[in-house]
C-alpha cells in the first residue's frame, strides 16, 4: 500500500528536523502527491502557511524515485531547497538521489567571451566615461571585467551567485551570453569547457533537478530543450506561474539588442556601415515608441510604428546576410581562428531571432498583445499571449511525454487550473489547511474611520494610524505598499514620529535587510510588492503586518486590459478580483509563521469593509479574528509588547505579561 510507505518517509525526514511539530496537513498532502505520481494525473493544492509542502512534495518524490523538476517561483526558495531541504532529506531518507540547481545561460559566466576577452582586449576598453584610468589603462568597468575573467580561472561553477561580490549589470553582461545569443556547445570553440553546459550535464544526470520557473517556461517556449526528460513537475508558488508563463512564452525588442548585435558584428566584417545602420533603426524605433509607454500598439500598426519596424527588419536581415558571407568566406579560406567563427556564429544567432521577432510583430495574430514598458529614454516593446493556457496547453500537458505536474501555493487562486491550460478531468484539487490555529493566534483590522484610499486626505490620516500601531506593537512591524512613492512617503512622515529603527527596502538588499530587521527586535521594515511573499520572520520581531491598499492591478496594465477585453463585464471577478485576493493573503501571510507566533494585521484600505466584493477577499485570507476598533489591537499588542510575545495566553487569547 502506498500510504504507509509515504507516512513512514514523511515521519523519518522530520524526526531530524529542529522543533519538529506533527503537521496533519503535510502528511495529507504529501499522501496525494504519492497517489498523484502513482496514478499519472495532476494535483492542484492549496498548502496554507506552515504546512511544510516542500518536505509534502520531496518525501513522495524520493521514496517513489521519480524524476522530478521543482520549480520555484524565487529564488530565495531555490537556495533553500538546493543548500538546506534536499541535502537534508537524502541523507534523512538514506535514498542514493543527486541534486542539481540549473539556471538560465545567462547566470553563468561564458567561456568563449572570457577567451575572446583575453586573446584581445577588446571588451576591456569599453569607455568608462570620466572615471579615471589605473596603471593599466582600465578605468573601473575594465577593471570590473578583468576581475572577473580572473574568476573564471578558478571558478568551479562559474554561476554568478558564487561570487563574493556583486559585478555591475554592464560588466557581466561583457562576459555572459543569453541563450538567444548563443550557437551551442557542438558549434563553439569553448563548449568542451563551458560552464552552462556543465551545469545541464550534471541536471541531466541528477534525481531532483531545482529551476525557476522561467527558465521552466523558457524551456517550454525552446520546445523542452533545456530540460532534460522528468517524470514530474512541482510548482511551487504555482499563483505565480500564469503571469511568468505570460513573459517567458513571449519577447521583447528595445534598443539593446540593436546596440548589441551592431557591437558584435564590427568587428567581423570590413564594411561597418551595416552594423551602424543597424544600431540606427533601433534609436528610431526607440524614438517613436517613446510616446507609447504604457500602453499597447494600436492595431493596425500606424503608419510610422510600421514603417521603422520593416526598417529595422530590413536592416536587420541585410546584416545577417552579409554575416553569413563572411562566415563562408572565412570557411572557405586557410584553417583560421576558431574563436573568430564562434563570434560569427553567435551574431547569426542573435540577427535571426531578431529578425523573426520583428517579423513576428509586424504580423501580431490576434492572440497575442504587444506594448511598450519603461522609462521614456529607453523603452522596450514587450509582445505576451493573451491566453496562456492555450500555450502551456500545446507546449505542456498535451505535450508527449508530459510529466506530472504538482501545483502547489498556499493561495491557489479560482480556476487558476483552467486559466493554465490543464485539460479538464486531469486533474485533482485539494485544500490541506494550516497547522496554525488562527482564530487563537491572529487579529485582523480594518479601521472604518478612516478615508476611502482614494481621497485626498487617506495617505496623512493612514500615517497617523500607523505611528499609533507601531507604538502600540513596541516597533516589531513590517508595513507593506502597494507602491515605491507610498513606501517613501510613510518612512518620512514616520521617521521622527517613533523610537523604534525604522528600515527600508532601498537600504539594504533582501536578504541583508530581512536579517537585520529579525536581529533587532524591535525595528520596523517598510517595503513594497516584493516583500509581499517569500519573507519569513518568526518569533517576536514580527508582530504587526500592515497593508496600505488593497493590490489590485493597474487598471491600465496592457495584457489585462487586454485579457478583460476578451472576457468583458465579467472580467473585474475573474481578473482583477482573484489577483487582488491572491496577494493580499501572500501580505498577510507574512505573519504567523509558527505554532508560538502571535500578531495583527491591519489594512488600512476601508474597501475591505465596506466594498460589495469585500467577503471574496476576507474568505481567502487565514480565519482570523476580525475587528474594527483600534482598542482591540491595542489590547491584543499590550502584552507582546511588554514581554517580547514569549508569555504564555491568557483566557481570552492574549499574553499575560511575565
Amino acid at each position: 500500500m502506498l500510504d504507509p510507505e509515504i507516512d513512514a518517509a514523511l515521519t523519518r525526514a522530520t524526526s531530524v528536523l529542529a522543533q519538529h511539530e506533527d503537521r496533519p496537513s503535510q502528511l495529507d498532502m504529501a499522501r496525494a502527491v504519492g497517489r498523484a505520481i502513482r496514478d499519472r494525473r495532476h494535483l492542484v493544492v492549496q498548502a496554507g502557511t506552515g504546512t511544510g509542502k516542500s518536505l509534502a512534495y520531496l518525501v513522495p518524490a524520493l521514496r517513489l524515485g521519480t524524476r522530478v523538476v521543482v520549480s520555484t517561483a524565487t529564488k530565495a526558495l531555490q537556495d533553500q531547497l538546493a543548500k538546506r531541504d534536499i541535502p537534508k532529506l537524502i541523507e534523512s531518507l538514506g535514498i542514493p538521489a543527486e541534486y542539481a540547481v540549473l539556471k538560465g545561460r545567462s547566470n553563468y559566466i561564458c567561456a568563449q567571451r572570457v577567451a575572446e576577452i583575453a586573446g584581445g582586449d577588446e571588451q576591456l576598453t569599453i569607455p568608462d566615461g570620466a572615471a579615471p584610468p589605473d596603471q593599466s589603462g582600465l578605468g573601473p568597468l575594465g577593471r570590473e571585467i578583468r576581475r572577473l575573467t580572473e574568476w573564471a580561472g578558478s571558478a568551479e561553477t562559474g554561476d554568478r551567485a558564487d561570487l563574493e561580490w556583486e559585478p555591475s549589470p554592464t560588466a557581466w553582461a561583457q562576459v555572459s551570453i543569453t541563450a538567444r545569443d548563443c550557437p551551442g556547445a557542438s558549434r563553439c570553440p569553448s563548449g568542451g569547457r563551458c560552464f552552462a553546459e556543465a551545469a545541464r550535464q550534471r541536471a541531466a544526470e541528477a534525481d531532483v533537478i531545482i529551476v525557476n520557473t522561467h527558465l521552466y517556461a523558457t524551456s517550454l517556449a525552446s520546445g523542452g530543450e533545456i530540460l532534460p526528460l522528468h517524470d514530474l513537475v512541482v510548482f511551487d508558488e504555482a499563483h505565480e506561474l500564469e503571469d511568468i508563463a505570460s513573459g517567458s512564452l513571449g519577447f521583447e525588442i528595445g534598443a539593446g539588442r540593436f546596440q548589441a548585435l551592431a557591437r558584435s558584428t564590427r568587428p567581423l566584417v570590413e564594411d561597418a556601415s551595416t552594423a551602424i545602420a543597424v544600431e540606427e533603426a533601433g534609436l528610431l524605433l526607440t524614438e517613436t515608441l517613446r510616446d507609447g509607454v504604457g500602453s499597447a500598439l494600436p492595431r493596425p500598426l500606424d503608419g510610422t510604428t510600421q514603417e521603422r519596424l520593416n526598417l529595422a527588419r530590413e536592416r536587420v536581415t541585410r546584416l545577417a546576410a552579409e554575416v553569413r558571407r563572411e562566415l563562408r568566406a572565412d570557411s572557405a579560406g586557410e584553417p583560421g581562428d576558431s574563436g573568430a567563427k564562434a563570434r560569427f556564429l553567435r551574431v547569426q544567432q542573435a540577427a535571426g531571432h531578431l529578425e523573426r521577432d520583428l517579423g513576428e510583430l509586424l504580423e501580431l495574430s490576434d492572440s497575442k498583445v504587444a506594448w511598450v514598458e519603461g522609462p521614456d529614454h529607453s523603452p522596450v516593446l514587450k509582445v505576451a499571449p493573451i491566453d496562456v493556457g492555450a500555450e502551456m496547453a500545446a507546449r505542456l500537458w498535451n505535450a508527449e511525454s508530459a510529466p506530472t505536474a504538482i501545483l502547489t501555493s498556499a493561495t491557489i487562486p479560482p480556476r487558476m487550473a483552467e486559466r493554465l491550460g490543464v485539460p479538464s478531468g486531469s486533474y485533482e484539487e485539494l485544500d490541506v489547511g494550516s497547522p496554525f490555529d488562527f482564530d487563537e493566534q491572529a487579529l485582523l483590522y480594518c479601521p472604518l474611520h478612516l478615508p476611502d484610499p482614494r481621497d485626498p486626505g487617506y495617505e496623512a490620516a493612514m500615517h497617523d494610524e500607523l505611528v499609533l500601531l507601531i507604538e502600540a506593537a513596541g516597533g516589531r512591524t513590517l508595513a507593506l505598499f502597494t507602491s515605491w512613492r507610498a513606501m517613501n512617503a510613510a518612512a518620512d512622515a514616520l521617521r521622527s514620529r517613533i523610537r523604534w529603527p525604522l528600515l527600508t527596502q532601498s537600504d539594504l538588499p533582501k536578504p541583508a535587510l530581512v536579517e537585520k530587521f529579525t536581529r533587532d527586535e524591535h525595528s520596523c521594515l517598510f517595503a513594497t510588492m516584493g516583500f509581499w511573499q517569500g519573507v519569513d520572520v518568526p518569533g517576536s520581531a514580527l508582530s504587526l503586518v500592515t497593508i496600505d491598499r488593497l493590490p489590485f492591478p493597474r487598471p491600465d496594465d496592457p495584457l489585462l486590459r487586454a485579457r478583460r477585453a476578451k472576457l468583458g463585464p465579467g472580467a473585474f471577478s475573474l481578473i482583477d478580483l482573484p489577483r487582488a485576493a491572491t496577494l493580499l493573503a501572500q501580505g498577510v501571510g507574512r505573519l504567523i509563521r509558527t505554532r508560538s507566533d502571535r500578531g495583527v494585521v491591519a489594512v488600512f484600505d476601508t474597501r475591505l469593509g465596506k466594498a460589495s466584493y469585500r467577503w471574496t477577499l476576507v474568505n481567502s485570507l487565514p480565519p482570523m479574528r476580525r475587528t474594527r476598533q483600534r482598542s482591540d489591537v491595542e489590547a491584543f499588542l499590550a502584552p507582546l509588547s511588554a514581554v517580547g510575545g514569549t508569555s504564555e495566553p491568557d483566557v481570552r487569547g492574549n499574553r499575560k505579561p511575565g
